[in-house]
């Protein structure tokens, strides 16, 4: 990073800032302005009456704006990647990256939008704001527990879709991969015990999501360790963790709570030893998931485990979240839901994992970003869930 900030850096031949020079994105117009009609039609005075409708009646919007179809990603840049807090300007590569994804893998169009604020109240009192333009919000790489507060209220607030993607994208496919790799080893989930290493954003909400699908047991650690009832020094997010998971009682480390375990989930930017995947479980399941540099290596876990899965594109079986957030916005626009539920949530994951189907194997529990099934997949069973749930408007 020294030598990109050194002004000798020759910006003009690395591949990366070529492909970024001058930003990824651009806005086109829908409609052709060829003459003194079109204009009168598309700006004043034909207008106008768009406008009086609209006023009169709001669910207009919908319908004869961009309104239903765009998302706004917000963030405040406190959590960027593995990169940290660095700042609402220079999350605006990620932010238009976040934009480009959208669009390419599910056809939606959305808005990057970098809060100059790190303060909660602000931060939701400006998306509330903002949300008239928008028919969804994508929170972004905010920091926990910030982030908690920060989309329970707004999904209280606002009748549009929000969704935390470092929350929910990283748990609604690391559960989807978990249902193949369990169907491999021949294993219910509730049957299973897995250690999740990491209780910030995606910790958390892979935790809940595999409590929501009935995993046997969780037990979550954090820099401290394991996360049990009791302990000193909890915030209210990891008190309530305390309650639902960890039925064992267990204490110490990450590394004391493998023993016997099938599932390691890591999320934390820790490191585990070769001896400590030994110990657990014949057949055992093993997400190392930090990036760039997982847990553990996988052709070390893939030594004592059956299923390996990375956060890399280098390796087999990515647990990247672009499997699952456009196709759930494009499902949630395209039936314009009011939020998008824990039910519609279960319901991409399934839609996900069934995509691999028969040619499940050690290498194979989860597909790749390109292939063209995913995001159609994922938009029916999310749309399909709405109506099921009521939450829909069309």
């Amino acid at each position: 990073m020294a030598a990109e900030s050194d002004s000798s850096f020759d910006y003009d031949n690395d591949p990366a800032f070529v492909l970024h020079k001058g930003g990824k994105l651009e806005v086109r117009s829908t409609v052709p302005v060829r003459n003194k009609d079109d204009l009168s039609l598309a700006y004043t005075p034909g207008v106008a009456r768009v406008c009086t409708a609209i006023a009169d009646n709001p669910e207009l919007a919908y319908e004869y704006t961009w309104t239903s179809k765009v998302v706004a990603v917000v963030t405040d840049g406190t959590a960027v990647l593995g990169l940290g807090d660095i700042g609402p300007a220079a999350s605006m590569p990620v932010m238009e990256g976040k934009a480009l994804l959208f669009k390419q893998f599910a056809g939606v169009d959305s808005v990057p939008i970098a809060l100059n604020t790190t303060d909660t109240d602000e931060i939701v009192e400006t998306v509330i704001r903002l949300a008239p333009s928008f028919g969804g919000i994508n929170l972004e790489d905010i920091s926990a527990p910030r982030c908690f507060e920060i989309e329970d209220r707004l999904r209280e607030a606002l009748d549009i879709p929000v969704f935390h993607d470092d929350q929910h994208g990283t748990a609604i496919v690391a559960l989807a991969a978990l249902r193949n790799a369990a169907r491999l080893i021949g294993k219910p989930l509730s049957e299973l015990r897995a250690v999740v290493a990491g209780a910030g954003a995606s910790g958390v909400a892979v935790s809940r999501i595999l409590l929501n699908a009935g995993i046997g047991d969780i037990a979550v650690s954090d820099s401290k360790g394991l996360i049990y009832e009791g302990r000193d020094g909890l915030n209210p997010v990891k008190q309530a963790l305390a309650r639902d998971t960890n039925k064992l009682g267990l204490k110490g480390s990450t590394e004391d709570a493998l023993r016997g375990a099938d599932v390691f989930i890591g999320l934390s930017g820790s490191t585990v030893r070769e001896e400590s995947i030994a110990t657990m479980s014949d057949n055992a399941i093993v997400f190392a998931l930090s990036n760039p540099t997982p847990e553990v290596h996988p052709d070390v876990a893939r030594r004592h485990a059956k299923v390996v899965a990375t956060g890399r594109s280098d390796f087999p079986n990515q647990i990247n979240n672009v499997l699952a957030f456009p196709g759930i916005f494009r499902g949630a626009l395209d039936v314009r839901a009011h939020s998008i539920t824990e039910g519609m949530k279960l319901a991409a994951a399934e839609a996900l994992a069934n995509v691999v189907g028969d040619d499940l194997s050690p290498d194979y529990v989860i597909p790749s970003p390109f292939d063209e099934r995913v995001a159609p997949a994922v938009t029916a069973a999310v749309a399909e869930q709405a109506r099921k749930e009521g939450v829909n408007r069309i």
